[in-house]
């Protein structure tokens, strides 16, 4: 094929579409989670003809959400990066931009900061969540672009999809998975997924 007077080779079509990951091929576009009735605490993540049991936060669903309130936001929200433990599994199939976690990973949860809402690197010494954490929540972690655009302090922080603590115990607001469950959502999402929470 020539372009502006110079032999180029021409990209297979067919080679481009094998290599791509069954993710690429299967993207799910839209998600919900709802509340199961009479249990503000639990809920279902809705997927086409596929639902999950999720953790929801320990306020329920709320639309006015507050930094401290324990409450998951309502709202349609977009994922932007996973974060992973490398130490705790192999790195996940998916579409999102993926980050290996450090041990110096943190996220600022402190309003009266600049910072407010953004992953920091520890030590830190305002008010904080450490991201590599012991009890194994944050060995996947989904960052959702909640408070991000416009960021307005006490409007709440590090809102995740991160895995579950046994009997799906309630949350500090996020949305908590069986880890098989996260794994097998990751391989279906990308960055133009919508969550709804309702």
């Amino acid at each position: 094929m020539i372009v502006n007077g110079k032999r180029v080779k021409k990209k297979s079509l067919h080679k481009e579409r094998r290599g791509k990951s069954p993710a690429a091929r299967t993207a799910v576009t839209r998600l919900r989670v709802v509340a199961r009735p009479g249990m503000r605490q639990r809920g279902w993540l809705i997927a086409g003809t596929w639902a999950m049991p999720v953790a929801l936060g320990r306020g329920g669903i709320r639309a006015d959400k507050r930094e401290g309130d324990g409450a998951t936001p309502r709202g349609v929200w977009h994922p932007r990066e996973l974060r992973y433990r490398p130490d705790r599994g192999p790195r996940p199939s998916t579409l999102l931009s993926v980050r290996r976690t450090r041990r110096e990973d943190g996220w600022c949860d402190d309003p009266a900061d600049g910072r407010y809402n953004r992953p920091v690197r520890l030590p830190f010494r305002p008010s904080h969540e450490e991201m590599w954490r012991a009890d194994g929540l944050y060995d996947l972690v989904v960052v959702l672009d909640h408070n991000t655009r416009p960021r307005r302090a006490r409007r709440g922080s590090a809102v995740f999809l991160h895995l579950a603590r046994p009997g799906f115990e309630p949350t500090a607001g996020c949305v908590a998975f069986r880890r098989a469950d996260l794994r097998r959502l990751l391989a279906r999402i990308g960055p133009r997924t919508t969550i709804e929470i309702v």
